[in-house]
């Protein structure tokens, strides 16, 4: 049962550790690295032991479910946990360089466990008050981090950030409080009995459409996704590449879990509309990478395209449609991640966030521009790396459906977003470097924890094109668990394994 507690007592932990090293820096950034890493450490031993005994449970303090906390890590949420420890080693080294001393000397490292304590919180809790009381941990941590330093563009972006996120947890809120109202109960497991069981089914979907709005904003869905692009482009690229791989897709599963486990009352009306939803995000979200010069803000727009293809998966509400879900999260959650640290990296080296200011990478800087080149491909979704087969999958759920449209859709805007990686290509690594930049915007200095990260990143995409068979067959374990919820019910409420 312990190992369901860790993923919430390390972040704890680290938080008390940074603030006792408030006025000593680099003993913050050591307790960064070595503390992302016993967090990935113990979500890769809870992964082992829910695929060795299946869904693990943890009452806090004894109460039986469902009168007190629960805590529950399925395989779905256990992956998800793994994937928020490998962010958060390769964050916290990229910070070694990448975070300026102002930052760290004003709490960058506390807010950073802050974050990752109500990221890991959200994926493990089993009541959906608590999954609200996360979303807010994680927003008050967010907000700081993407205010830190002060800076005009940053606060006006945290501003937009903040109001539109207030508005999803006022929902978010309202919904409970109906929600509770109909059924009696929080705990999730027993709101799956419960919600089946009303006698007014219309009631339960207009709930289910106010989690849509409330999850839909913090996913950054069309056409609730406004304050990303706004925001996202503005505080440093670690603090965007923690974002980019962690804040929207708690979204994306907060709809997974509440879309397969709850509101299954009219799944032919609320999984059509994600489905459209999904269409729609896809194609909004790569149009305005298209118009934008601003590399940040370019892969900002991005995000949004690729929680549509998660959208996708989840509307098609098939064993494959979720498994396809789960293996494209990894995949987008790496190949965004390593994007935007190179974008990081091309700051240093070339002066400028604005493609028409830089050019001349590729000459000057190849190993930059394989080290972009592989995420960039792996995002469009060419062979053979993983963005290939986690859209091959989802094309081959959609077929399996006669969903002809959002097939079609998919594959438009695959092309659409590979003409976004050209023009990254032609603009920052082809065409010549302008002759008139002065010598002290283009720094040429760069650091191995800079590079480090960003080579890991795309390496795990590379990984999981090659290992592909075996990785999608975990997901599709976990989407397995997912279309049967009278396993989490069972888990929960029959007992604490």
């Amino acid at each position: 049962m312990e190992r369901v507690l860790l993923p919430l007592l390390i972040p704890f932990l680290l938080i008390i550790l940074a603030l006792f090293a408030w006025n000593t820096p680099r003993v913050q950034r050591l307790l960064a690295v070595a503390g992302s890493s016993a967090l990935l450490l113990a979500a890769l031993a809870l992964l082992q032991q829910v695929q060795r005994s299946g869904i693990a449970v943890t009452q806090i303090g004894n109460w039986p479910a469902p009168y007190g906390i629960t805590l529950v890590a399925d395989l779905f949420s256990a992956i998800m946990l793994v994937i928020t420890g490998v962010v958060a080693v390769l964050v916290a080294i990229y910070s070694l360089e990448g975070i300026d001393e102002n930052r760290v000397a004003h709490g960058f490292y506390p807010l950073f466990f802050a974050l990752l304590m109500g990221v890991c919180g959200a994926f493990l809790t089993g009541d959906i008050f608590n999954l609200y009381v996360w979303f807010e941990v994680m927003l008050m941590a967010s907000f700081v981090l993407m205010a830190l330093g002060g800076e005009r563009a940053q606060l006006e972006g945290a501003i937009k950030y903040v109001i539109l996120n207030l508005t999803s947890s006022a929902l978010f809120l309202s919904a409970t409080g109906i929600l509770y109202s109909v059924a009696g109960t929080l705990n999730m497991a027993d709101l799956s009995i419960r919600l089946g069981e009303v006698n007014s089914p219309g009631l339960v979907t207009t709930i289910a459409m106010l989690y849509l709005v409330a999850f839909g904003i913090k996913a950054a869905i069309f056409p609730l996704f406004f304050w990303l692009p706004a925001s996202y482009h503005t505080p440093p690229v670690a603090v965007t590449a923690l974002f980019s791989g962690l804040l929207t897709k708690v979204g994306v599963y907060s709809l997974v879990r509440v879309f397969t486990l709850l509101f299954l009352t009219d799944v032919a009306f609320t999984h059509t509309i994600l489905l459209v939803l999904g269409g729609f995000t896809m194609v909004i979200g790569v149009l305005g990478a298209a118009a934008q010069y601003d590399i940040r803000r370019l892969l900002s727009f991005h995000i949004i395209s690729q929680i549509g293809y998660l959208l996708m998966g989840l509307g098609l509400y098939s064993t494959a449609g979720l498994a396809s879900t789960i293996f494209f999260m990894g995949h987008v959650i790496a190949a965004k991640a390593a994007l935007f640290l190179v974008a990081g990296i091309i700051r240093r080296v070339g002066g400028s966030f604005d493609l028409r200011r830089i050019g001349g990478l590729y000459r000057d800087q190849p190993w930059l521009a394989v080290l972009f080149l592989i995420p960039a491909l792996s995002l469009a979704g060419l062979p053979p790396l993983s963005g290939f087969f986690g859209k091959l999958a989802l094309v081959r759920a959609g077929l399996a459906q006669g969903q002809y449209a959002i097939v079609a859709v998919s594959l438009a805007v695959s092309l659409l977003t590979l003409f976004s990686m050209t023009k990254i290509w032609m603009e920052a690594f082809w065409k010549p470097g302008p002759q008139n930049a002065p010598a002290q915007n283009r720094p040429a200095g760069f650091k191995i924890a800079l590079v480090l990260p960003a080579l890991l990143m795309g390496l795990i995409s590379v990984g999981l094109g090659f290992l592909a068979e075996p990785a999608y067959g975990l997901a599709e374990q976990a989407a397995g668990v997912l279309m049967q919820p009278a396993l989490y019910v069972a888990a929960v409420l029959g007992g604490v394994r």
